[in-house]
């Protein structure tokens, strides 16, 4: 259990930024199921649903980027769990990535691969591993594209979002696991002790030319076009 509570590169908790934060928020002061349901809760709805420039970002970073999706909210979500001493573990897998459509779109869907790396944070609690998938979209976000999501193979799919039940509680942390995208996994790549053992062998952006576009050009986009749906300023 040890490897579930080390620091890392990118689990960077003892960042001054980030034990500020756990400070402010006095999470520690709590029992282990409101540490883990208020950490949930704050990256799920703080750190709003976006496309960070890499996956491979520090958790101090993503904290004050203050946005992330599926592989940057996890490293956040691991970073502060074990930040209050709650073990935290990585289990990846690889996506289809249609179920993206909807919030990429144009050069930047035409340039992510068929399978997209795909994570989610698993908590050790009440002597089990819960998935915490359903942090990835923000509440405001989800409100805005879940009556756009479409019917398929028995769930529904669009905007980041492949799930069985659109109802917004599922979503909720109540000491079960929570799902956002797990519909369209296409293969389970394991469990990892880090973030930085999973990106060693799975990257988005495993070449240069991608690496520049997407973040030099391209996740700025996507993140203008994310808050107009936020807001509902646009046709969707």
């Amino acid at each position: 259990m040890k490897n579930y509570l080390k620091e890392t590169h990118l689990l960077d908790y003892n960042h001054p930024k980030i034990q500020q934060l756990i400070a402010e928020r006095k999470w520690a002061e709590n029992d282990e199921f409101e540490i883990i349901k208020r950490i949930y809760n704050y990256v799920k709805n703080e750190i709003v649903f976006g496309y960070n420039s890499k996956d491979e970002f520090k958790a101090s970073e993503i904290l004050e980027q203050g946005y992330g999706q599926c592989n940057t909210k996890s490293t956040l979500l691991m970073a502060l769990l074990r930040g209050v001493g709650i073990p935290t573990r990585i289990h990846g897998f690889l996506i289809d990535k249609t179920m993206q459509k909807g919030a990429l779109v144009g050069l930047t869907y035409l340039i992510a691969p068929a399978k997209v790396s795909h994570t989610w944070v698993e908590v050790y609690y009440n002597s089990n591993w819960i998935a915490l998938e359903g942090v990835i979209p923000d509440e405001s976000y989800y409100n805005a594209v879940k009556d756009k999501l479409q019917k398929r193979d028995g769930g529904y799919y669009g905007y980041a979002i492949a799930v069985k039940d659109i109802r917004a509680d599922n979503f909720c942390f109540v000491g079960k696991d929570t799902y956002s995208q797990s519909l369209a996994i296409t293969d389970d790549v394991g469990i990892f002790d880090s973030p930085e053992l999973f990106f060693e062998k799975y990257n988005n952006t495993p070449s240069p030319l991608k690496q520049f576009l997407f973040g030099k050009i391209l996740s700025k986009r996507l993140n203008k076009r994310l808050q107009k749906i936020r807001n509902r300023k646009n046709e969707l």
